[in-house]
């Protein structure tokens, strides 16, 4: 299921998150729990760099990982969308 902007209650947040390497998925329900003051979300435990940090290799093992399609083909940049754009499993 795509995030849909209408749906999006903290637009900055969530631009945020998506600038950090969330996807799609995983920001709009942060930043839709950020803005709901009944939620508590807690902070992120760890800090991961920005995906423009990495080395293309370490995106592409990540890629692996995430098992994403055409990854052996894919440019730097072209791996850091396919990682932003990946489908989260929760």
């Amino acid at each position: 299921m795509a995030a849909d902007r209408t749906s999006i209650k903290d637009e900055d947040t969530y631009d945020a998150l998506r600038d950090d390497g969330y996807s799609k998925q995983s920001a709009a329900r942060i930043a839709n729990a950020q803005a709901n003051d009944d939620m508590d979300p807690s902070t992120k435990g760890g800090k991961a760099s920005p995906y423009e940090e990495w080395t293309k290799d370490a995106l592409y093992d990540r890629a692996q990982e995430l098992e994403v399609d055409g990854r052996s083909d894919m440019t730097k940049d072209e791996l850091i969308d396919a990682l932003r754009n990946q489908r989260s499993a929760a």
